[in-house]
């Protein structure tokens, strides 16, 4: 049980290697116009680079819309909705 304590942690964010995996460009002006035309979010770090969460990467490459997950109106989220009709 001690080595799961000793595991690492990812980053919350992709790193240079996964973009380049991702996109299959090396040059950050590659990938941002991979991920743009790709309809990814992601953000421009002050030196330019795209920033992508690991968990909105994920979502994406198991062909699941991030964005229907979204809270809409300040309610439910967009997808689903909680029915309890049925519980006692």
């Amino acid at each position: 049980m001690g080595a799961i304590f000793e595991m690492s942690l990812q980053s919350e964010t992709l790193n240079a290697d996964e973009l380049q995996d991702i996109s299959g460009a090396a040059r950050k002006s590659d990938q941002v116009e991979w991920f743009k035309r790709n309809g990814w979010v992601f953000y421009l770090n002050r030196a330019g680079l795209p920033v992508v969460g690991r968990l909105y990467a994920r979502m994406k490459l198991a062909g699941i819309n991030p964005a229907t997950l979204a809270v809409i109106d300040g309610g439910n989220p967009s997808g689903w909705q909680l029915d309890l009709g049925k519980v006692r």
